[in-house]
């Protein structure tokens, strides 16, 4: 089993694991079967392990086959922990990965082509060597999240924020009304690196690598994968963006806070904007949704990180894939992924997770409050791509997280910024 990992891979992925507490978050131990009466399935979105949990139920109520989720919490390196599971025999039957998550496991995973639901979606992850090797259970946007009734209130309109001048004239806009407002800080964003790293290390870089660029363009991305290259023009702007954004933070917030913090302070009115993608939606109308509806259920918005001006676009994409390794309950696996594809799945995805499904035949929509602002802008051709998830596997989580917090905390200017995160980038892929 082990031919494909070298043994000095084998020793430090197995302390990788040790020092990341591999398995501690988890809701239950992984599991592999030799039978189809269960099957073990790796989830890395947190803030919906209930309804995927209920998902699982409902596999079992329909089918009589235990679906064993294991969740792994925000925050923890979810391919250090799989890693772990290959190397002590538990993988799970379906795992979990974003883009380049897939390069760890090249000829492990079952090629899906074949299935029912791959003719019925553009959104599975398509490898060119090894086929049709992830199944898309979502999609998702990141952009600047807003409370629209707390712009309303400030008489900010968000159509206006176009370019770095006009959000930084909505940020003192409604910086100079907080306490008529009600709220602790324009916005709420958080550069902590241990636990929130994947927020500001890879989605808030996803925004310098893509807004404004058509889905193919790949300028930035291409820049980065060949030797950690960085546009100093773009970056330096964009520099400027995160700078507004440490200064109009909630100091209680910028580089101690956590993710449940950032989004319960969101959902409860305390912040006009919010940098965390859709996938709070879920939050607002499930675990934090008593303190969203004290807060009045308000209407939510999303604009683009215009760092420069006329950039109008967000980021959407599937967020991560799910798979089936080759060495596990491969059939009983590949039927429950095309269950989830079909009707009392989706229902689930759709109405409990919140999830915008990423199949044409999908006849729900979620209740989910940032549903129908994906749905505009996607109908409106105005979205890019996700080229963050093709950055070098913990580049982003691992290395640029402790960048941002540097900046946030004042131990960098945005010129020192823009230094520091070239030199992670040049070091980190002169090292692969």
């Amino acid at each position: 089993m082990k031919k494909r990992i070298y043994l000095y891979m084998a020793l430090i992925l197995t302390l990788t694991c040790i020092l990341s507490g591999c398995g501690q978050n988890n809701n239950t131990e992984a599991e592999t079967t030799e039978n189809t009466g269960s099957i073990t399935l790796l989830n890395i979105k947190s803030e919906v392990a209930s309804q995927i949990e209920a998902l699982g139920q409902g596999y079992e109520k329909e089918t009589g086959i235990k679906v064993n989720v294991i969740t792994v919490q925000s925050g923890v390196d979810s391919q250090a922990t799989l890693k772990g599971y290959y190397l002590s025999d538990q993988m799970p039957d379906i795992i979990a990965c974003e883009s380049s998550g897939f390069s760890n496991w090249e000829g492990l995973l079952v090629d899906m082509k074949d299935q029912d639901w791959a003719g019925r979606t553009d959104a599975a992850y398509i490898d060119s060597t090894y086929g049709t090797i992830g199944f898309p259970y979502t999609t998702e946007a990141i952009g600047l999240a807003y409370n629209a009734d707390i712009l309303s209130k400030a008489g900010v309109d968000p159509a206006s924020i176009t370019g770095p001048e006009s959000m930084k004239k909505a940020f003192e806009t409604i910086d100079s009304k907080k306490d008529q407002l009600g709220i602790t800080a324009v916005i709420g964003y958080c550069a902590e690196p241990e636990n929130l790293g994947w927020s500001a290390g890879n989605h808030i870089t996803g925004a310098y690598i893509d807004s404004g660029l058509s889905r193919s363009d790949t300028t930035y991305i291409d820049l980065l994968t060949n030797g950690g290259g960085i546009d100093d023009s773009r970056f330096a702007h964009f520099a400027d963006m995160i700078g507004l954004f440490n200064q109009y933070s909630d100091p209680a917030l910028l580089t101690k806070g956590t993710y449940s913090d950032q989004v319960l302070n969101f959902a409860s009115g305390k912040y006009a904007f919010v940098t965390q993608g859709s996938w709070i939606g879920a939050t607002l109308t499930g675990d934090d949704s008593d303190a969203y509806s004290k807060a009045g259920s308000f209407k939510v918005g999303m604009i683009p990180y215009a760092f420069e001006e006329g950039m109008d676009t967000i980021l959407t994409s599937a967020p991560n894939w799910w798979a089936v390794s080759k060495e596990g309950n491969v059939d009983a696996a590949l039927a429950f992924l095309q269950w989830c594809s079909e009707d009392s799945a989706q229902k689930i995805l759709v109405e409990q997770a919140g999830f915008a499904s990423p199949f044409v035949d999908c006849k729900y929509v979620a209740s989910d409050p940032f549903a129908p602002v994906i749905s505009e802008y996607i109908s409106a051709g105005k979205t890019s791509s996700w080229h963050w998830m093709e950055m070098a596997e913990g580049l982003g989580q691992n290395g640029f997280s402790y960048v941002y917090q540097k900046y946030a905390n004042g131990e960098l200017d945005a010129e020192g910024f823009l230094k520091e995160f070239k030199k992670v980038a040049s070091d980190w892929y002169s090292k692969l």
